[in-house]
């Protein structure tokens, strides 16, 4: 008898090897007997879009992401090339090392829960943000952010997990030039040096480092956090106004908006990354594509908007 749900996992293969992974999918097909559970695992650079397009070609009623944010980011990449109406409902199985979106949203961390909710939870519909001709889900992080995630050894993050990325930024903060640049929205228009920029879709980056504590996924805006260059004897202003979140203040911006430029003064391109993942440029548009994305979502999502 066909089962009435085919649901496809694009499973990153690095981790299509792990007995937990293999059990929890094990037992998904048994205890989710409506559900038709198929697998299909990548190998190499490029494979996630094939496996996107030949999912949506064959009619699948549900996606869902097996891996890291990395995962997530290339899977949102591929259906955004995919017109709206044809765009599956997608889930998360989180399997990365920080997995800061999929925590953001309380899915389960757990991979049996985690399947169970994406492959029979309810979709809702969220936003996804445009950086240039690149497509994120979670967040977009420049200068400091950005250097830091893309010269944090794998292995590191292997073996401490998230604070891999706080020790890496301690050991390089003291030699951490600045970069200048222009950036203007609706809300505002400034030429600053620039610590680290984020546009934030959701909330948190860098193994759990809330950015933008505020973020809502289908509110139609980003929230942005800038921390403009400063003189070491205001460090103390620094920390309270980071504090805040809810406030701009002299060193530390926050807005919100649909749409920013930023343009590098003087750089070939300035450092990014697109939900951890490496991204260039020296003129770089953002915004928001509201109600793009049908996302699986817990009851208990803290990144929704009522």
């Amino acid at each position: 008898m066909q089962k009435e749900n085919v649901v496809r996992i694009i499973l990153n293969g690095k981790k299509s090897g792990l007995p937990y992974v293999r059990d929890a999918i094990a037992m998904a097909r048994r205890e989710l007997s409506d559900c038709d559970l198929q697998v299909r695992v990548t190998w190499e650079y490029g494979d996630v879009h094939r496996l996107v397009y030949e999912a949506v070609g064959e009619g699948v009623d549900r996606l869902i992401i097996g891996g890291g944010d990395g995962t997530v980011n290339e899977v949102i990449d591929a259906l955004a090339s995919i017109s709206k109406e044809k765009r599956p409902p997608v889930g998360v199985l989180p399997l990365g090392t920080a997995n800061d979106f999929a925590s953001g949203c309380n899915i389960p961390q757990e991979a049996f829960l985690a399947i169970k909710l994406a492959a029979t939870g309810t979709p809702v519909d969220i936003d996804m943000g445009r950086c240039n001709d690149r497509y994120f889900i979670n967040i977009a992080a420049g200068g400091f952010g950005a250097q830091v995630t893309a010269e944090t050894p794998p292995e590191l993050k292997n073996f401490i997990g998230g604070s891999a990325y706080t020790l890496t930024g301690l050991l390089k903060v003291l030699n951490f030039t600045p970069f200048q640049g222009t950036i203007s929205s609706e809300e505002v228009s400034l030429s600053a040096g620039v610590i680290v920029g984020v546009v934030c879709n959701g909330k948190q980056a860098g193994g759990g480092q809330q950015l933008a504590p505020n973020a809502k996924i289908n509110d139609g805006f980003f929230d942005v956090m800038m921390l403009k260059e400063f003189p070491f004897d205001k460090l103390n202003q620094v920390i309270k106004e980071a504090l805040n979140s809810t406030e701009t203040g002299e060193f530390v911006i926050r807005f919100k908006t649909k749409k920013l430029n930023f343009v590098a003064n003087g750089l070939d391109s300035a450092p990014l990354n697109l939900d951890g993942e490496p991204f260039e440029g020296n003129e770089l548009e953002f915004e928001v594509v509201p109600k793009a994305i049908r996302l699986v979502l817990p009851d208990d999502c803290a990144l929704l908007a009522v």
